[in-house]
């Protein structure tokens, strides 16, 4: 399949403002965003990609007393997607304890977990500071013998992580975007851990009251203040609920409706303007 990828330009920069493009133009069919050297790059496939639609939805910026846009789009050929991945996505090393890779890295320093992606068009390869964050996270969790739900899989990596920490199979696996639960599939393959991860198609609305021990959500701020008292209600007495996609300011937010919900605030990391945090499910 071929993509054409969207490059806007913003000036001066921010993750907010890039935000703010995304919730934009997010009812058109994008199936990736990334970001980069101040700029929002986005990702369709050519035959769904209609350069008057994005224009009539970035026009609500032009008059923006804050920032200002450009944009340029250019066709990416079937046969090249993977030299460009292999372009952006180095591996990387997390806590020392786990290197996320793809399946073209070779020679690569030994830790204690390993795992393989071919992102493709979902999100997720470890570099984004909220996936690191998680990454992190889970990694100092109690994980062996746990029944874990990742709500927003993306490509796995979480749940991939969780079934090699020992994890209650099958970790449940759940996204909205029908690419993202595909690709994590086949990152269960090539990782090896068939049978230990389960990936379904869907939203909230799929998740079983009372059956967690553990519970990953890194998604974004408005989606986990809408669904976190379907968190809460999937937790055992004493699970765990780590969230991460949203920014510092918004932990207070978080904070009060998680107190609603039966969640008691752990611990909280942080990374440049990003946040992850732990909640505790109580009585």
């Amino acid at each position: 399949m071929n993509y054409v990828e969207v490059i806007i330009e913003i000036e001066p920069f921010s993750d907010d403002y890039a935000d703010l493009v995304i919730a934009q133009i997010e009812e058109l069919p994008y199936e990736s965003f990334a970001t980069e050297n101040g700029c929002l790059k986005a990702y369709i496939p050519e035959e769904k990609y209609s350069s008057g639609d994005l224009r009539a939805l970035l026009s609500a910026f032009t008059n923006s007393p804050d920032f200002r846009l450009k944009s340029r789009a250019s066709l990416i050929h079937e046969q090249n997607w993977n030299i460009l991945w292999e372009s952006n996505f180095p591996p990387i090393s997390i806590g020392g304890k786990c290197t996320i890779k793809a399946s073209f890295h070779k020679g690569l320093p030994k830790t204690k977990y390993t795992i393989t992606i071919d992102p493709k068009m979902a999100f997720g390869t470890g570099h984004h500071q909220t996936t690191s964050l998680m990454v992190e996270s889970l990694l100092e969790a109690e994980v062996k013998d746990k029944r874990l739900l990742d709500v927003g899989c993306g490509t796995g990596i979480l749940s991939i992580l969780a079934a090699k920490m020992g994890a209650v199979a099958p970790v449940h696996a759940i996204d909205i975007d029908p690419v993202a639960v595909a690709s994590t599939e086949e990152n269960v393959k090539k990782n090896r851990v068939q049978g230990g991860v389960v990936a379904f198609c869907g939203d909230a609305s799929l998740i079983q009251t009372g059956r967690y021990d553990i519970l990953l959500a890194n998604i974004n701020r408005n989606i986990i203040l809408q669904d976190i008292g379907t968190y809460s209600g999937a937790l055992t007495a004493s699970g765990r609920l780590y969230i991460s996609g949203f920014y510092s300011e918004d932990l207070p937010m978080i904070l009060e409706e998680a107190k609603k919900c039966s969640l008691e605030f752990v611990r909280e990391r942080r990374r440049d303007n990003w946040m992850a945090a732990e909640l505790k499910k109580v009585d």
